[in-house]
């Protein structure tokens, strides 16, 4: 395809003289677990979020349940407490809290962020609701000053579900005093997987924090429960992340600042040139640093919409067709299938235009005159 949804080849291809060395380096080292890559991409991604600590492991699913988990053996939730979810997130958020032997409690999407509708929460909080799990889908940020009060009056737990937005800031302070994703709230959980604005060459996570104590629960549940060689304190897990993946990561690390900026110039170029009005496209909200993980836009007529633009070489994806609520392994949930109205138009229109690399700004506005004739063609 002329314009490609996806080609990871090609969007490691500037840097692969740095991956390679990088990787090199680790393989002659004789170090492949919790060696200096992994304490050095610590130190920088607790850097980038604005908090004290970040503990690096095996994937973005399993960064949400340790923090889940850690808080459950510091007594600070207990198996059977609820936690807030938006409705409209890929099913990773729900399934860490359902593992977790806690209960979801699904609140729609706003319409405009396209992220959980705060102003729908506080009729959600009953006496078991101990923690909020903001999504920042898409890379764009859901934060506000609801969060920020609730956590604060009600002493609610915030755990942002971190997988689509590194590097973005939101429009006014967390509970640190920065506006950076992952550092907002509580704690946070990461995805570093391929397709990620920050991509490891294979799965990998983190969880973020400034909170000492669940840092080191954290760190030690993903070791096997140890605190110490052969000291075991939790009933742990093997959740550490491999020194070749901490390697890649600060390889990409440094190019994440120069990949953002190419995103929201692709993003701003669909904006600017898309003028079809069967298309309803994603905000742009000038107040806040969006990251682009996805440039999402919505259509009625989806599948015909999606065949335009094969016809025309441009690939395309939906994030996400079945929201978590529809899913066969929550058919007996109490949630299963609720009617969340937002949500569900979300999941029945959402298609993902091409922002990866290496799509430019230039085809972007070609992609978007492509589907300003979506309606002459059809």
């Amino acid at each position: 395809m002329p314009y490609p949804f996806l080609d990871l080849a090609r969007a490691n291809a500037p840097i692969m003289d740095k991956l390679v060395e990088a990787a090199t380096a680790v393989i002659r080292s004789g170090r492949y677990l919790r060696g200096e890559q992994t304490n050095l991409l610590e130190r920088e991604l607790a850097a980038l979020c604005g908090v004290n600590h970040c503990v690096a492991v095996s994937n973005g699913l399993d960064a949400l349940r340790l923090i889940l988990r850690a808080y459950i053996e510091l007594g600070r939730i207990r198996r059977g407490d609820q936690v807030i979810v938006p409705a409209n997130t890929y099913v990773a958020t729900v399934l860490a809290v359902t593992d977790s032997g806690l209960e979801p409690v699904l609140c729609d999407a706003n319409p405009k962020t396209l992220n959980l509708d705060t102003s729908q929460i506080e009729p959600l909080l009953g006496p078991r609701v101990k923690a909020i799990m903001p999504v920042h889908l898409y890379g764009t940020p859901c934060w506000d000053n609801t969060l920020s009060r609730l956590a604060r009056e009600r002493g609610l737990l915030i755990i942002e579900d971190n997988a689509q937005a590194i590097g973005a800031q939101a429009d006014c302070e967390g509970l640190n005093g920065t506006r950076s994703t992952g550092g907002l709230g509580h704690a946070a959980g990461h995805s570093f997987y391929p397709t990620k604005n920050l991509g490891a060459l294979g799965d990998a996570g983190a969880v973020t924090t400034s909170d000492n104590e669940l840092a080191n629960a954290v760190r030690a549940i993903a070791n096997y429960g140890s605190d110490r060689r052969y000291h075991n304190i939790y009933p742990g897990l093997n959740c550490r992340i491999d020194e070749i993946q901490a390697a890649m990561l600060r390889v990409a690390l440094q190019h994440l600042p120069q990949e953002t900026a190419r995103r929201q110039a692709v993003a701003a170029a669909y904006h600017n040139t898309i003028t079809n009005r069967l298309i309803l496209k994603p905000e742009i909200f000038g107040n806040m640093r969006q990251v682009w993980h996805q440039y999402v836009v919505r259509v009625n007529n989806r599948q015909r919409f999606i065949d335009h633009l094969t016809a025309h070489g441009v690939g395309s994806d939906i994030h996400y067709a079945t929201p978590p609520y529809r899913q066969p392994v929550y058919a007996n949930a109490p949630f299963a299938n609720s009617h969340f109205p937002v949500s569900d138009a979300i999941a029945d229109q959402v298609v993902s235009l091409p922002i990866a690399y290496p799509i430019t700004a230039e085809n972007a506005t070609e992609i978007a005159k492509i589907i300003n004739n979506y309606v002459l063609q059809c």
